[in-house]
């Protein structure tokens, strides 16, 4: 995805295009059109991974253990246990993160097929907002993963990090 997304991004004439800042060449799609399509079958791809995912945390009622809630939110004011506290903010990131990628798909969805979903880009009020909003969930999905692993590191060593990936 942030490949192809780098590779819209430096094709594009509203942000930056051929005059304006190159990012570094690690591109997927080789051109404007063949970056968005690469970037919209992953999306199909990364769409219905969080579906999924959706789903079996309802389903199996295991958001009650995965997502914040008040005691974490305690731990964090009253709290005298520091892995405690770093298990509530790693919480809190982790639900933070799921508004975000709801946001990145909405919004790349109304930059794809804007007149299909017009109503989309209605409700972040033009085509500029829209595309802003888009760009921007990409920082702090990045950031969110150096902080997810930063924080499971410091919670639960190489153990938990690696189990994030294996």
């Amino acid at each position: 995805m942030l490949g192809s997304g780098l590779q819209i991004y430096n094709a594009n004439p509203v942000f930056g295009g051929r005059q304006g800042i190159h990012l570094p060449p690690i591109f997927i799609g080789g051109w404007l059109a063949g970056g968005r399509d690469w970037h919209f079958g992953s999306m199909w791809i990364f769409s219905l991974n969080l579906l999924w995912y959706g789903v079996y945390i309802l389903a199996s009622r295991r958001w009650k253990h995965r997502f914040v809630g008040q005691p974490d939110l305690k731990a964090l004011q009253v709290g005298k246990n520091p892995k405690r506290k770093a298990y509530s903010w790693h919480r809190i990131v982790y639900t933070a993160i799921v508004p975000v990628l709801l946001l990145a798909i909405l919004s790349g969805i109304g930059m794809y097929k804007p007149a299909q979903f017009y109503w989309i880009v209605d409700l972040f009020g033009d085509w500029q907002a829209l595309r802003i909003v888009h760009f921007m969930t990409v920082p702090i999905v990045v950031g969110f993963t150096i902080v997810h692993s930063l924080l499971a590191l410091k919670v639960g060593g190489s153990r938990l990090l690696e189990s994030m990936f294996w």
